[in-house]
């Protein structure tokens, strides 16, 4: 009996790309924000936009369900903080990127925020067009990465 796998182009393709897509969340109750930014990781090659929240319950069950790689957490949200949202999610997502982008850039919210393990800390009003740079280096190194390793 012969076997012959199907190697279609569209399907290796299709596996290929979807392996080195970094999926990325963004939990932010300003709908102008969450445009602005999925504005910009349309122009990110490696990026998909898999999903958003508006509030910090919402955000932790999404992160929960949807198993993204990158975060994008805004710090003041309704229904709680993005502090809480952090405090929650890392001790099960240890390899989620998460950039904290938020106005209150307190030297206080900095620290308490990487001590709680956030990635990144960034001043909307001033760095907010760092993030393009910053995801695109996450995109570089998460397609070098094993699947297996990306696995939360």
């Amino acid at each position: 009996m012969f076997f012959r796998p199907d190697l279609s182009f569209s399907r290796v393709a299709g596996a290929i790309l979807e392996e080195k897509e970094m999926k990325v969340f963004i939990a932010d109750d300003s709908k102008v924000i969450v445009e602005r930014l999925a504005d910009l990781l349309r122009d990110i090659p490696g990026v998909e936009l898999t999903g958003q929240a508006g509030d910090a319950p919402e955000a932790m069950r999404c992160i929960e369900e949807k198993k993204p790689d990158a975060l994008i957490l805004d710090l003041q949200m309704p229904g709680g903080s993005g502090l809480e949202v952090l405090r929650a999610i890392r001790p099960d997502h240890p390899a989620l990127q998460i950039l904290v982008c938020t106005n209150y850039a307190y030297p206080q919210y900095r620290e308490e925020c990487l001590s709680a393990g956030a990635n990144y800390f960034l001043d909307k009003s001033a760095e907010f067009e760092k993030i393009p740079a910053i995801l695109g280096e996450l995109v570089k190194n998460f397609a070098k990465s094993a699947p297996a390793a990306r696995q939360t």
